[in-house]
């Protein structure tokens, strides 16, 4: 029996829900099988404005239309698919809540501004004109009812949001810590060229510029690196004086009594464990001794190389540490890598030693005095700091140096070696464990990596008043809780590894170097996702999602109000807002 096909018609579908009409438009094409009529449904019009809808249906009974151009003028378009996906996290996380449990307009704009930290950092003023009508590059202003804010309710919501960050840290820790977690604690400094803020002190700069005015904040991640809690120090605080108060706000403002504090080695020291730590009842620590510290151990016999024949930890026990036990650690691959990296640094300091020797030796310009040399070769055994590995003899006439083969074969010995010091009981953390955890700070410093120089910018910090600095730290900690979420979904789609189970089960032990599973080798190596699409850094792909705009639509010659229309999402986008569980357009 043959079957004939009908006109394609509009079919307008009303529903009553709870006392209240809804109407569907569905694009439908009846199909005639003998005496029977089948309707197929072609597509579902609903989304789309009524006066589309109605063009669609004059055009389908045959009426000639005028070209769209004709017909609409788009008069605005803002990009909305980034805004969509960082705005729809804060909401999937409840971070709105965890600001103020209550709805308001400080809060509103708080929230703005950690959406637009993690967009694009700017400063106050371009952030508000980021919000307002007329200058709005994201689509948030207008969802938030921001488009008239102003300069002055930015400060404003930092002072609203610095005053509520103990509550706001305790409802972090709430969802990220437990009773006998780990907490990740680790300390930086960033710029503050301020000489009227009493933080902006001259410290000891983390790689950055000696000699600038900085602060001292300290993170506080759970055991996975989200970041909890952050505090700021003035910039000459030493790092191992940052850790009591950190201690007493876990205690009093988290209400969290047991947890396992790691630290590295700069941060927990032994003075520091002698003098502050050492009576705290319940404080359990993992931290890593220095290489002075390491080298008593294998001069006294403790520590032998005979231990690693077959094995690449081994516990030890050692008077030295009563109470405590000691993991020492070997990384053949790290050891190799840094007496490479030693052998090279020495061949380049000699290289430019070698052209002191010269200028001491020559006959015309003769570079001479002791002062003069040794300003020379001060600037030169500055610039790799291997000055250790040498001897220096400078007179008024001439300049001598030699290798320290003794010491470097000293160093050598220790290439790759690393110790693991802590007080928690085997019983409850067993050795790889303890090795584990220590090396789990690595994610506080890729924390640092993305709040100061990547995505979030902390520096340079432009307040003056103490409160603001710390206000705009704990904005940038906001920002890299909402980022560390969404990396965490995105990571399918992004050149980080979404398969650690297997990137860890192919590790020969923990002491061993990290390695990549196999599907993320593969994604790297065909810039593609395991669904065929594009793989992006996390940066990329916002700007990809920012190819989705909001553009503002009028009907040209009529008087009905304009209307907008979002992009369609294509496939990655829709990928996207999956993983994350956020519904576009939002």
């Amino acid at each position: 029996m043959k079957s004939r096909q009908g006109a394609i018609h509009v079919q307008e579908v009303r529903k009553l829900h709870k006392g209240k009409a809804y109407s569907n438009f569905y694009l439908r094409q009846s199909i005639r099988e003998g005496a029977k009529v089948h309707k197929i449904t072609l597509g579902n019009l609903s989304s789309l404005p009524v006066e589309i809808i109605q063009m669609i249906r004059r055009s389908l009974k045959g009426e000639a239309l005028m070209p769209p151009s004709d017909v609409f003028e788009i008069v605005r378009t803002v990009p909305h698919g980034a805004t969509a996906a960082v705005f729809g996290t804060v909401r999937q996380l409840g971070l709105e809540a965890m600001l103020a449990s209550r709805a308001s307009r400080e809060r509103d704009v708080a929230t703005a501004m950690v959406v637009a930290r993690v967009l694009n950092p700017a400063s106050k003023l371009a952030t508000a004109r980021a919000f307002q009508g007329e200058t709005a590059w994201i689509s948030l202003g207008e969802r938030l009812g921001l488009e008239d804010v102003r300069v002055g309710e930015l400060y404003g919501a930092m002072d609203w949001l610095w005053e509520r960050k103990a509550a706001i840290e305790a409802k972090l820790a709430a969802v990220h810590l437990r009773e006998g977690s780990l907490v990740l604690y680790d300390v930086t400094a960033a710029v503050l060229d301020s000489r009227t803020c009493e933080l902006a002190q001259i410290g000891h700069p983390k790689g950055g510029p000696r000699g600038k005015r900085q602060i001292v904040f300290g993170l506080l991640c759970s055991r996975e690196g989200c970041p909890v809690g952050v505090e700021v120090f003035k910039g000459n605080t030493g790092d191992p004086k940052t850790l009591a108060r950190q201690i007493e706000k876990v205690r009093e403002q988290f209400g969290v009594n047991r947890v396992v504090w790691v630290g590295d080695r700069g941060l927990i020291t032994e003075a520091r464990i002698r003098e502050e730590l050492k009576n705290v009842e319940g404080f359990s620590w993992i931290t890593a001794l220095r290489s002075p510290a390491i080298r008593t151990l294998v001069e006294q016999g403790a520590v032998q190389m005979s231990l690693f024949d077959r094995q690449d930890l081994v516990e030890i026990a050692h008077p030295d540490y009563p109470g405590e036990r000691l993991i020492v650690c070997r990384n053949p691959l790290l050891a190799e890598e840094r007496e490479r990296k030693r052998q090279e640094l020495i061949a380049a300091t000699e290289r430019e030693l070698d052209k002191i020797v010269a200028a001491t030796g020559r006959a015309r310009g003769r570079l001479k005095g002791k002062a003069a040399i040794g300003m020379k070769v001060g600037a030169v055994i500055g610039r790799h700091k291997v000055g250790k590995y040498f001897t220096l003899t400078i007179d008024e006439d001439r300049f001598v140096y030699a290798r320290k083969e003794e010491r470097i074969a000293q160093d050598r010995a220790l290439d790759g070696m690393y110790v693991i010091r802590t007080n928690v009981p085997h019983a409850a953390m067993g050795s790889e464990a303890a090795v584990s955890a220590y090396k789990h700070l690595s994610l506080v410093e890729q924390a640092f990596r993305t709040l100061k120089h990547l995505d979030l910018q902390v520096e340079p910090i432009g307040h003056r008043l103490p409160h603001r600095v710390e206000a705009h730290v704990f904005l940038c900690m906001l920002g890299y809780y909402v980022e560390w979420h969404m990396r965490r979904a995105l990571a399918p789609l992004l050149f980080q590894d979404d398969d650690k189970e297997t990137a860890e089960a192919l590790r020969s032990s923990v002491v061993a170097p990290a390695r990549r599973s196999p599907r993320a080798l593969r994604k790297v190596q065909r810039r593609r996702t395991e669904d065929h699409l594009p793989v992006h850094s996390f940066e990329t792909l916002l700007q990809d999602l920012n190819t989705l705009a909001k553009n503002r639509v009028v009907l040209k010659g009529q008087t009905a109000p304009p209307f907008d229309q979002y992009t369609t999402p294509g496939p990655l986008h829709r990928r996207a807002f999956e993983l994350l569980k956020v519904a576009y357009p939002l």
